[in-house]
């Protein structure tokens, strides 16, 4: 960037409003939504969607529960045409969605509209003209009352054809195009000259579409905009106030929410902000933080994945891994930190149904959008003990002891170091197994038994006899104590093959039924003062007891 350049440019005027009132208000209910994928978001495609597509993204909006959808721009192509009127003569509109149609001011375009529209039920008749002093001055030559004009006489003419189609029920829509560049005193003027022809009252609205088209400021000025709006235009009880905002600054969805708290009731938008540029609001986003604030945004987002799916194939557009909610590493943590305080959240998580949400760094249920918890958290370098604890009770069901995990995440991360790659669940239980369920030498259980002793005055003991390879040969050893595990540990100790002593012990099940298998984790220190942890799995716990122990050992002298 040459130094110098910053001078072509200039901050954005304020609105004069001291005494704004939307920063002390909250979104509480769902907007009035309306999906342009179909029009704004299409024209956008490198490669527009055909009518195959039109038809396949049409279905998924009604099934995600759109009620007003805009489905193209009819006077622009014989594709948008034709796919209108295929919605129109196979009766794919449900009488509960009301279609969107959108025109320039031109008379030979709206009347091309109106016979696109023929038939159908409802309709939403959108009338745009732009309004900023940089598209009078330099796109049409004309001053404000010549852009009123192209406005008021476009509406005249929307107006003299409604009866050419008695059978639908046609709603009024205008937008003041480039609405934020555009003087906010000549924006209400303009807007006000299309109510004066149109006549809408409060029983038969009209709808004013004041486009963020192309984000120029923060979005608390586009906020105070709408808000300066709604405070000084007449016939405010007759007016549906949309809004439809742009991505040029990153900041789409704050400026609809901000738009929505300064008081406009309906929002334009895309799935996952497809559109010109940038793009549109997304509004999976806008609806989704909605939900995760507890309000009902009355659009279905809980297959997040099939929604993503049919949006991918119809535009062949993709979505990054990172975008809010639909995103594939959304869920995940690799930062150690992270995982713990996530390992942690989820086990403390209340069953009762209803209640509430608390995991730390995951404002919203994975899986209230369709999606599992398998990726919550994923192990790489960065990775820490309470991922790789989440891991491995997750996806296989051990549930580590405390300490334990710490010992077996510094394992891991050595691995990770070293592969310098994220490693896969099942790559971490098979460093499990090497670490632990495989240490056999140099001690290996080649038999056990025990029993019950009682002496004279009643005490019991338990008395173990094992026999155990060492180094390939075989030992038989014996020893009493208070149960088998303390009745082997003694009979090690006292063969001196090995000076250790049990620090902990713990025990659960892995699977169900008769033939279950169970897991026993040993923690012992040896007479050096190291501590060692040895796990084994076996249908006899008392057998994956004793082979626990002698994991923790071999584990001691590798």
């Amino acid at each position: 960037m040459q130094k110098g350049n910053i001078t072509k440019y200039k901050p954005y005027p304020l609105v004069d409003l001291p005494d704004r009132q939307w920063p002390s208000r909250s979104i509480v209910s769902a907007p009035i939504w309306c999906s342009v994928d179909l029009r704004d978001g299409n024209q956008a495609l490198p490669t527009p969607m055909g009518i195959k597509e039109k038809l396949e993204m049409f279905k998924l909006l009604v099934n995600i529960g759109f009620k007003e959808i805009e489905v193209g721009f009819p006077s622009a192509s014989q594709i948008e045409f034709d796919f209108i009127r295929r919605l129109i003569d196979e009766n794919l509109i449900p009488d509960d969605v009301t279609i969107q149609v959108i025109t320039q001011a031109r008379e030979e375009l709206i009347t091309r509209t109106f016979e696109a529209i023929r038939g159908a039920k409802r309709v939403i008749l959108h009338l745009y003209n732009s309004t900023s002093p940089a598209q009078r001055r330099l796109v049409f030559g004309l001053d404000k009352a010549g852009i009123t004009g192209i406005a008021t006489r476009g509406t005249r003419i929307v107006k003299d054809l409604v009866a050419t189609v008695p059978e639908t029920e046609i709603i009024y829509q205008y937008s003041p195009e480039s609405f934020v560049l555009t003087e906010l005193d000549y924006a209400l003027e303009i807007c006000e000259a299309v109510m004066d022809v149109w006549q809408p009252t409060p029983d038969k609205k009209m709808i004013l579409n004041l486009p963020e088209t192309v984000q120029i400021s923060t979005p608390n000025v586009y906020a105070d905009q709408i808000e300066w709006f709604l405070r000084n235009m007449k016939n405010r009880e007759s007016v549906i106030m949309s809004v439809h905002t742009h991505n040029d600054r990153g900041t789409g969805v704050a400026s609809s929410e901000l738009s929505l708290m300064a008081g406009a009731e309906r929002v334009e938008g895309t799935l996952f902000g497809n559109g010109e540029r940038t793009g549109n609001v997304d509004i999976v986003t806008l609806a989704l933080n909605m939900y995760m604030q507890g309000v009902d945004p009355k659009l279905d987002f809980s297959n997040i994945k099939e929604v993503a799916e049919v949006y991918k194939r119809c535009t062949r557009m993709d979505i990054h891994d990172r975008h809010p909610y639909a995103g594939s590493l959304v869920f995940t943590a690799f930062s150690g930190s992270h995982q713990d305080a996530i390992n942690k959240g989820m086990a403390a998580l209340d069953p009762t149904p209803g209640a509430l949400w608390e995991v730390p760094y995951l404002p919203i249920d994975p899986k209230d959008i369709g999606c599992s918890y398998e990726a919550i958290i994923r192990i790489n370098s960065q990775s820490g003990k309470g991922g790789v604890a989440y891991i491995m009770e997750s996806e296989y069901g051990f549930q580590l002891p405390k300490e334990m995990r710490i010992e077996f995440g510094k394992a891991i991360n050595a691995i990770a170091d070293e592969r310098g790659e994220e490693l896969q669940p099942q790559e971490i239980y098979q460093a499990f197994e090497r670490e632990y369920l495989q240490r056999t030498s140099p001690f290996k259980l080649e038999g056990f038994h025990s029993e019950e002793i009682t002496d004279g005055a009643g005490n019991t003991t338990v008395e173990c006899i094992a026999r155990i390879s060492v180094d390939g040969n075989d030992r038989e050893i014996r020893g009493q104590g208070n149960g088998p595990i303390d009745a082997f540990v003694r009979a090690i100790n006292e063969a001196k093959l090995a000076d250790f002593k049990l620090v902990s012990y713990s025990e659960h099940s892995l699977d169900e039924g008769a033939e279950a298998r169970a897991v026993a984790y040993i923690q012992i220190q040896m007479g050096d003062g190291r501590n060692c942890f040895g796990a084994a799995i076996g249908t006899d716990i008392k057998v994956a007891s004793i082979n626990a122990v002698l994991s923790a050992i071999n584990r001691s002298q590798a």
